[in-house]
């Protein structure tokens, strides 16, 4: 396990790791990624939890969203990407952080809405009491 390659081979990694791993590094969300595909994030999320797997379809539109080869994402070899930089190793990029924080924005901005349509319903069934 000395070489970084092993990192994402299949003794250290499951396919939902490198799945996971290559859609941060590709800046995606899991939510772009499962608009992008055509899928519900929960399938995003079942795949890099190793719970289902992607159609051939799928893999083959994913793998190219994320940049790396089918055979890397199902064996980890192949053309994929180098073992993730540990935190005291130079730590996240400078663009990837400004991806995720414009990310973690526009997720927070759907939530703000979401409570704002909440309450105006709540507000509404409050006044109908009365």
């Amino acid at each position: 396990m000395n070489d970084e390659k092993d990192w994402y081979g299949p003794e250290s990694a499951t396919f939902g790791d490198r799945l996971a791993g290559a859609r941060e590094a590709a800046g995606m969300t899991q939510a772009e990624l499962a608009r992008r595909l055509g899928v519900k994030k929960t399938t995003i999320v079942d795949w890099e939890n190793d719970l289902s797997e992607p159609r051939a379809n799928r893999l083959s539109m994913m793998a190219g969203l994320v940049n790396v080869s089918i055979m890397w994402l199902l064996t980890g070899e192949g053309d994929g990407m180098d073992a993730p930089v540990e935190e005291g190793e130079g730590g996240m990029e400078l663009s990837t952080a400004v991806a995720e924080l414009r990310a973690i924005r526009g997720e927070m901005r759907v939530c703000a809405e979401r409570a704002a349509r909440l309450e105006k319903k709540m507000r509404l069934m409050l006044e109908q009491k009365n």
